[in-house]
């Protein structure tokens, strides 16, 4: 008989304090409320291929990236899959779902091994009621995210490979939603198509391309931005 694998849920854990400094929105918040929430903030080490969010289930904690990568996807008009964004380390999500109380209306997919940061939702509730600070944390997430998701769907009418690269890239590397990241990115070619939706081939063309125009340099394990403007502005690369 093969072994059983815990859930996500069953393999969570509390955090450590190296794990807790990786999370942004706990400086924003006063110590009485940093107790309340470091006291209900769980951890799971997430399996590759493991769902963290599935579709048409009902929300259950506010989620972020400690270390990893996931991929937040869903169906257009046309039911064709598509990818709405990236999500690496310092990255949280869901925000709008759990103000709303209601199920999820996309998959969330770790796409290797990552370390997934849960706060409940009711815990969440009591710091939006109770915190300024957490208070505008989730409301620059929000705007942030719009923006995001307008850039999304652009990004998914693209038929230029390099463009679609870079514009994606640039998403990644976003200091407001993924503060974890900084100017290097820890990515495969891989893990760069299953989010481009592209072949890794036509990727590794397109990742050659930006380094020459020296927009980005391909370093062992991930890629270093060189000019996050520049990548934000191709049209024509």
């Amino acid at each position: 008989m093969s072994e059983v694998v815990p859930s996500l849920h069953q393999r969570r854990r509390a955090p450590t304090d190296a794990e807790l400094a990786g999370i942004p929105w706990l400086a924003r918040l006063t110590p009485e409320e940093r107790q309340i929430a470091v006291a209900e903030l769980q951890i799971s080490e997430a399996l590759a291929g493991d769902l963290v969010c599935r579709m048409g289930r009902p929300v259950t904690y506010w989620f972020g990236v400690v270390d990893g990568l996931l991929k937040m996807s869903g169906e257009n008009a046309e039911g064709q899959a598509m990818t709405f964004a990236g999500l690496p380390p310092g990255g949280w999500f869901g925000e709008g779902t759990v103000l709303k109380r209601e199920a999820y209306r996309y998959n969330v997919q770790t796409l290797r091994r990552s370390l997934v940061a849960g706060l409940p939702v009711d815990t969440f509730h009591r710091l939006l009621d109770q915190s300024i600070g957490f208070n505008r944390f989730v409301m620059n997430q929000l705007n942030e995210r719009l923006g995001q998701f307008i850039a999304a769907r652009e990004i998914d009418r693209m038929n230029n490979p390099d463009l679609r690269v870079a514009r994606s890239l640039a998403a990644l590397f976003n200091p407001v939603l993924y503060p974890g990241v900084g100017e290097v990115l820890r990515i495969t070619q891989q893990e760069l198509a299953y989010l481009v939706g592209l072949s890794r081939q036509r990727v590794n063309e397109a990742l050659s391309n930006l380094q020459t125009q020296n927009l980005i340099r391909i370093e062992y394990g991930g890629l270093r931005v060189l000019d996050l403007e520049g990548l934000r502005s191709q049209r024509n690369v």
